[in-house]
C-alpha cells in the first residue's frame, strides 16, 4: 500500500488490502479474493453493497438534480423528514441533517445549549464522534487525551450504572448522551431497566435526554432505533451511518419542546439532506419496509448468537439483532481478525478480548452458516499457535 502512504496522512493506519466491488454482503479486494463482508462499512451498508433499489434511486437523482444547498427545498429531504418523523411515532420530531454521525452529534451539543445550561453528562468507553465536540463527549481517553483541552462541562460515568447517572444528573445538567447499546466498546447491552431510568431522571431535572442510534439505527437491532424496547422516548435521537445506505447522510431529530430550541441561522450543513443521499435513504426504508427486513434481522441473530456461543474459546456472545460482540477466553482479538480474512471474513476487534460483528441486515441464512464455520476454523488456528 505505497500509494496510500505517499498520498494519505496516517491517521487511520495503512491498510492491509484494497477493496474494489461488492454484491450483497460479498466483497472482492483488488487480488481478486472475495470476502464475507461481516463488518458492512462498520454498521453502515445495511442493505449490502450495490442493493438494486439504491443503485436505481441514487442514479436517476444524479441525472435529475444533484446539489442545491439548504436556501431550497427538494422532494426528498420533505419525503425522508416525514418518514423519520413518523417512525418516531412523533408528530412533534424535527429534522436536522448533516452528514455523519459526529456532525449530528455535534448538533444534539450545540442544541442543549440553546436550554440556557451547558453541563452535560455521558458515559465512560462512548463513542460520539471524533470531531472536538463529538470527542469531548466520547468516553474513551485513548482518544480524547491527545487533544485535551477539550470542551468543559462534560461528566462521564460508568454505562449501564443507573445510580451512578441519578448522581450526576441535576438541575445544571443541559443534557445526558448515551448509546442504547455501546457498539464501538464492544457492543455492551444495559441493564433492561437503564434508558426508562435515564428518561425519569431528565425529567426531574430539566436536561434533554439524548440517545445516540448512529451504530444501533436503521434497523440495525430489529427496531429502527434501537431504543424502542425500553418503552420511553428520547429529547434527541442521533442517526447516520446506515441511513444513507452507504452514502454519506446524518440526522438529529429533536422531538417535543426540544423540536422548537433551533431557530433560523442557528445551524446548517452544506451538504445535509442533499438530494442524492437522501434518494439512498427513502430507498434504504422502502427495502426496509418491503422485504420485512426487521423480522429477518430477528432470524439471522437468533442463529448466529447460538451458534457462535458454541464455539471453543468464546466466553460470551451478547448483543441486539445484527450488532454483536463476542469476548474471548485470550487476547487475540486482532489476530483473529487478520485470520479471518485470510479465510474469507471481515470482521472488527475493538478491543484485545473483543469481536465486534455488524453485517447487512439482509445478509441470508446460508452467509450465516459460511461465516459461522470460519470464525470457527480461525479460532481453531489462532489458539493453537
Amino acid at each position: 500500500m505505497k500509494r496510500w502512504q505517499r498520498a494519505i496522512q496516517d491517521n487511520y493506519g495503512t491498510p492491509v488490502i484494497e477493496l474494489v466491488s461488492g454484491k450483497g454482503s460479498v466483497v472482492k479486494d483488488a487480488n481478486g479474493n472475495t470476502y464475507l463482508d461481516f463488518l458492512a462499512g462498520i454498521a453502515t451498508n445495511v442493505l449490502g453493497h450495490a442493493h438494486p433499489a439504491i443503485v436505481k434511486a441514487v442514479s436517476k437523482q444524479i441525472s435529475t438534480l444533484g446539489h442545491v444547498s439548504n436556501f431550497y427545498a427538494h422532494p426528498n429531504v420533505l419525503e425522508l423528514a416525514e418518514k423519520l418523523q413518523k417512525l418516531t411515532g412523533d408528530k412533534s420530531a424535527r429534522v436536522f441533517f448533516c452528514n455523519s454521525g459526529a456532525e449530528a452529534n455535534e448538533a444534539a451539543l450545540k442544541l442543549s445549549r440553546k436550554t440556557g445550561k451547558y453541563k452535560v453528562v455521558a458515559t465512560q468507553e462512548a463513542f460520539h464522534g471524533r470531531t472536538m465536540g463529538a470527542l469531548s463527549l466520547t468516553g474513551q481517553p485513548s482518544k480524547r487525551n491527545p487533544f485535551k483541552p477539550l470542551i468543559k462541562g462534560i461528566k462521564h460515568v460508568p454505562f449501564g450504572n443507573s445510580a451512578a447517572m441519578k448522581r450526576a444528573i441535576n438541575k445544571k445538567t443541559a443534557m445526558v448522551i448515551v448509546e442504547p447499546i455501546m457498539g464501538e466498546a464492544g457492543v455492551i447491552v444495559p441493564p433492561a431497566d437503564y434508558l426508562k431510568n435515564l428518561r425519569q431522571y431528565c425529567d426531574e431535572n430539566g436536561a434533554l435526554l439524548v440517545f445516540d442510534c448512529v451504530q444501533t439505527g436503521m434497523g440495525r437491532t430489529g427496531d429502527w432505533f434501537g431504543y424502542e424496547y425500553s418503552g420511553i422516548k428520547p429529547d434527541v435521537i442521533t442517526l447516520a451511518k446506515g441511513l444513507g445506505g452507504g452514502l454519506p447522510l446524518g440526522a438529529m431529530i429533536a422531538l417535543g419542546s426540544a423540536s422548537k430550541l433551533f431557530v433560523a441561522g442557528d445551524h446548517g450543513s452544506t451538504f445535509g439532506g442533499n438530494p442524492v443521499a437522501t434518494a439512498a435513504a427513502l430507498a434504504v426504508i422502502s427495502s426496509i419496509e418491503k422485504e420485512k427486513v426487521l423480522v429477518h434481522v430477528d432470524e439471522v441473530s437468533e442463529f448466529l448468537l447460538a451458534e457462535l456461543a458454541l464455539i471453543p474459546g468464546v466466553s460470551e456472545v451478547r448483543g441486539a439483532g445484527l450488532l454483536i460482540g463476542m469476548t474471548l477466553d485470550d487476547p487475540i482479538a486482532k489476530a483473529l481478525t487478520k485470520k479471518c480474512q485470510e479465510l474469507g471474513a471481515l470482521i472488527n476487534a475493538p478491543g484485545e478480548s473483543t469481536i465486534r460483528l455488524a453485517p447487512a441486515l439482509n445478509v441470508s441464512k446460508k452467509q450465516a452458516e459460511k461465516f459461522v464455520a470460519i470464525f470457527a476454523q480461525a479460532m481453531k488456528e489462532v489458539s493453537h499457535v
